[in-house]
């Protein structure tokens, strides 16, 4: 028998030495019970496994044709009812509609045409503005034409009389010819 000694809060078993030796054989021979044991099982969990995942998939092929039809049954007949009970439920508990405010209306008409009037005085005064620019600007860029081609008319006839002193009387005609022709180019152009 085992004698239990108590020191600082800790028990100590004292056994036999043969008691121990023969525990530790026992605990040997269920170690190798159990390897034995663990050896033999391990093709038969696997089956099982195979065969739990097999039924699993025929389950689930089973369900989901059930569980699509529940869905659209809850969607077509279900919820419309349903939302028919919850509008009811809400006609009943809102209060007496107000009547709607023409305050809001009248108030963004008046402020548009406000806002269109004052665009409107805007816009005549720049129109005004623009006119007599664009008159001073128009009269400017003709004046500016109409001396380019004085201009031009005058550099022409200079060469025409410089090539006629050197061509001779033959070239007097087209001289002629060449001035007229500038001063119709110089006359579309003002």
């Amino acid at each position: 028998m085992p004698l239990v000694l108590l020191r600082k809060q800790k028990i100590e078993k004292i056994m036999p030495t043969d008691a121990r030796l023969m525990t530790q054989m026992k605990l040997q021979q269920m170690k190798s019970q159990v390897a034995s044991a663990a050896d033999r099982m391990a093709p038969v969990a696997v089956q099982a496994r195979d065969m739990a995942q097999d039924k699993l998939y025929v389950a689930r092929e089973w369900a989901a044709p059930r569980l699509d039809a529940a869905a659209h049954s809850v969607e077509e007949q279900l919820a419309p009812r349903v939302s028919a009970m919850l509008s009811q439920a809400a006609a009943k508990v809102d209060p007496a509609p107000k009547g709607k405010s023409r305050s809001w209306p009248m108030f963004l008409l008046l402020a548009g045409l406000a806002v269109g009037a004052a665009g409107f005085a805007m816009y005549r005064r720049n129109s005004e503005q623009w006119t007599d620019m664009l008159k001073e600007n128009a009269s400017d860029a003709s004046r500016w034409v109409s001396e380019k081609a004085h201009t031009g008319t005058q550099k022409a006839g200079e060469m025409t009389g410089k090539t006629a002193s050197k061509t001779g009387p033959e070239a007097d005609g087209h001289a002629d010819k060449g001035e007229a022709q500038a001063d119709q180019a110089s006359n579309k152009l003002s």
